[in-house]
């Protein structure tokens, strides 16, 4: 299967009009969309009377792309380009299958055919129908390269930010534990990490009926605001088994007034990662009330997931050291999450863990709704012993996070003991400190550098640096006051 992928792989980058790693990935995944909604369609038609393809028929996959000799060519690129992408843009959510429709529509609304050849386009699609979706080897073959795939989007530019290392997302679907029938919400899903783990774990544990499944698969939310991991998202529940993955809505979580989510919007629970560094567009943060507006979108999701809550929900979140350290609206925002949550435990990542997309620290926060907080627990995490760090060759894995899992304690957190790197703070220091979570380990001293030399050549080191600092000021400020 990986040669497979491979070979595909190797086939567009022959062509002119494939630039750079995501547009090679938006490509590959538009294209198995079709091909898994194609052989999913296959298989409905067989075990159900009646049913009918979301899409009219020379539009599926088996009529125009499943015979090796089919249209090549221009005749290809026509056909995709003046035919296939306009129609599959403009379906109207209709009949029996409006909702897979829907789901058409809104994965093909921002996507593009980027190949120029349709020669090299024909021998990419005769690959792809190498692959029966309908076969379970071929399925989790294909799992597997996919997620690769996946994780190859942490060096396509700013697709990185999309994807969550999968040891993180199956650790916290773990400790939060979902069920089939609790409604769970990602509010910014990327590429669907926590909704397939939180599956698989189901799966494996609860799912023992068909009914269960239905239940399952009726509970899932989740919301992207970026073509591209809509795409992928889309298409990674499809190849879980996820017969109507409307549900993965194409919106901004954080457009709609925060006063809008009422009680029918609450979830049981809320498993993200969301982003940070302030990328929102300008005006959003006008959807918060005065006292809880930033620019920081981590503080904004933060903020929103505490109120959609329900009062026994439970949530898993990722989020940057500076949301615990910081003032202001932090503050306010920390302060309202340990008053209506039990903020329970912190575990403390390595800076490495997301990088190259990001190299600032991070924090799992997981807390419950219902009672406020009274203790925290933090569980600081090393890179592995002989490794100095997590890279994309070497990221985490599920088993790095084994020795936290055991320390958890379960669902009920019971029996959980201080160490090196596990210590608990109670909330009447937390606010002493103003709130402030950023607690370090106090069970290991701070490294201090007591070479008087290399001190004092990092000092002049930095003053240099300002002195060339504020030189730059003055000279912006003589230019804005010049007439």
């Amino acid at each position: 299967m990986r040669i497979v992928v491979k070979t595909i792989q190797d086939i567009m980058r022959q062509d002119a009009g494939v630039d750079g790693d995501a547009q090679r990935i938006s490509q590959l995944c538009w294209m198995f969309f079709l091909k898994i909604l194609d052989d999913q369609d296959s298989q409905l038609e067989l075990l159900e009377e009646g049913y009918e393809s979301p899409l009219p028929s020379e539009l599926r996959w088996i009529n125009w792309a499943a015979d090796p000799e089919g249209i090549t060519g221009d005749a290809l690129l026509d056909f995709i380009n003046n035919t296939l992408f306009p129609s599959l843009k403009s379906l109207k959510p209709v009949g029996r299958q409006a909702h897979r429709r829907r789901v058409v529509t809104a994965v093909f609304e921002d996507a593009f055919n980027y190949m120029k050849s349709g020669q090299l386009l024909r021998q990419v699609i005769n690959k792809i129908n190498e692959i029966d979706f309908n076969n379970l080897v071929d399925k989790q073959h294909f799992g597997d390269v996919y997620e690769q795939i996946l994780n190859d989007l942490q060096s396509a530019g700013n697709a990185g930010e999309y994807y969550t290392p999968r040891g993180i997302t199956a650790f916290m679907a773990e400790r939060i534990d979902p069920h089939p029938g609790e409604v769970l919400l990602d509010p910014a899903c990327g590429t669907g990490g926590f909704l397939t783990c939180s599956i698989r774990y189901m799966r494996d544990r609860y799912v023992r009926t068909p009914a269960d499944e239905q239940l399952m698969q009726s509970s899932l939310r989740a919301v992207e605001k970026k073509p591209l991991p809509h795409l992928l998202c889309t298409t990674n529940m499809l190849l879980h088994g996820i017969e109507d993955p409307s549900f993965v809505r194409h919106d901004n979580t954080l457009a709609r007034p925060y006063v809008s989510y009422s009680h029918q919007d609450r979830v049981d629970l809320i498993l993200t990662n969301p982003p940070f560094g302030g990328k929102e567009e300008l005006g959003v943060e006008t959807n918060f009330p005065s006292h809880l507006q930033t620019r920081e979108t981590a503080d904004l999701f933060l903020a929103l997931i505490i109120r959609l809550l329900k009062p026994t929900g439970r949530a898993g979140i990722v989020l940057p050291d500076g949301s615990l350290f910081g003032e202001g609206v932090k503050t306010r925002i920390k302060q309202q999450l340990t008053d209506e949550c039990n903020l329970h435990t912190i575990v403390r990542l390595p800076n490495s863990v997301f990088r190259p997309y990001a190299t600032v620290g991070t924090n799992l926060l997981f807390f419950d709704k219902g009672q406020p907080t009274t203790d925290i627990w933090f569980y600081e995490l090393h890179v592995p012993k002989g490794q100095k760090a997590y890279s994309m060759t070497r990221p985490i894995r599920t088993e790095h996070l084994e020795e936290c899992a055991h320390w958890w304690g379960g669902r009920s957190r019971e029996g959980r003991i201080e160490s090196d790197v596990a210590w608990k703070v109670s909330i009447d220091e937390v606010k002493r400190r103003g709130y402030n979570l950023d607690f370090k380990n106090p069970h290991v001293a701070p490294e201090v550098d007591d070479d008087p030399v290399k001190l004092f050549s990092e000092l002049e080191a930095t003053e240099a640096r300002v002195s060339v600092l504020q030189e730059r000021l003055r000279s912006m400020i003589k230019e804005a006051l010049l007439p």
